[in-house]
């Protein structure tokens, strides 16, 4: 099989039908030049250049060659430079998980900066519950997750990227849809509809947390794991809910929000989490160039 070194040569010499240009090209004296080309069609069994004193031009055989070389070349130029890219994390895959609250948080932000800083890094999302992801992440499913910080797990690390608070959502037309603000209280005796235990534990235990501390007793009318399900029961006038911020990008139709007094600053918390042990290059990069401006 040919060389890449002799494809060089002969390039250089169909394009400058010259053997002194040529072999000032490539930075070589013509001797071994012309010796490259007559092992090059020795082993193709062609014919490539007609050399007289006077000229040098393609055969037919030669001419149909040439762009074949350059399309060979090209790519073999374009597999070092792809190859080297792939341990810097300039290249590659990394498999994310999210959960659906996420999806409105955080997951945009980093789609547009992960194509923004890494347009060549692909990322594959999996939607899945934090306690899904985690698993995930231990057997090696996920690279990265955005998850709830609901447990913690051997060998799996987390570091946090977004902080929000939580507000009302309240259906149109409920009493309490005219006040500016609402307080934890106003919960007390309200029908609530409120997350899952299993499903939704984190979600579920901040509530419990907020509801004791100010002695709040509300009426938990379904239970639910997410958070447009809950705003389409808020809306259908079932009770009403606290929810993350971010829900408001949901836009959901008949349902308003507003904001709540007495709960400490921005309780809603997301985390990223990896496999400390993950060697993924383009996953070090994503960690490096993006997520760490997504902390907020």
């Amino acid at each position: 099989m040919f060389s890449l070194a002799r494809l060089s040569c002969f390039i250089a010499v169909a394009e400058e039908l010259h053997f002194g240009r040529a072999a000032e090209r490539l930075h070589m004296t013509q001797p071994p030049l012309s010796r490259q080309i007559q092992q090059l069609e020795s082993e193709l069994g062609v014919q490539l250049i007609d050399r007289t004193s006077r000229s040098v031009t393609l055969t037919a055989a030669g001419a149909a060659f040439l762009p074949d070389a350059r399309r060979i070349l090209n790519l073999s130029e374009g597999a070092v430079l792809t190859v080297r890219r792939v341990p810097a994390g300039d290249l590659g895959t990394v498999v994310v998980g999210f959960t659906g609250a996420s999806a409105h948080a955080v997951l945009p932000q980093l789609l547009t900066a992960a194509r923004e800083r890494l347009p060549d890094v692909k990322l594959v999302l999996r939607e899945m519950v934090s306690a899904v992801q985690l698993e995930a992440l231990t057997n090696g499913e996920l690279d990265l997750g955005l998850i709830r910080p609901i447990l913690t797990r051997p060998g799996i690390a987390t570091r946090p990227v977004h902080h929000e608070p939580l507000i009302a959502a309240l259906p149109v037309g409920h009493p309490l849809a005219d006040a500016d603000e609402l307080t934890v209280d106003d919960f007390d005796d309200q029908a609530v509809v409120m997350y899952s235990p299993v499903d939704a534990r984190y979600f579920h235990e901040l509530l419990i947390s907020i509801f004791t501390i100010v002695g709040a007793s509300p009426r938990y009318v379904q239970y639910v794991t997410q958070i447009h399900t809950m705003l389409v029961l808020v809306k259908s006038g079932l009770g009403i809910a606290l929810v993350p911020a971010s829900s408001q990008t949901m836009q959901p139709e008949g349902v308003v929000f507003r904001p709540v007094t007495a709960i400490r600053d921005n309780p809603v918390q997301m985390n990223a989490a990896w496999r400390a042990d993950n060697a993924n290059p383009a996953l070090h990069r994503l960690m490096s160039d993006v997520l760490t401006e997504l902390r907020v």
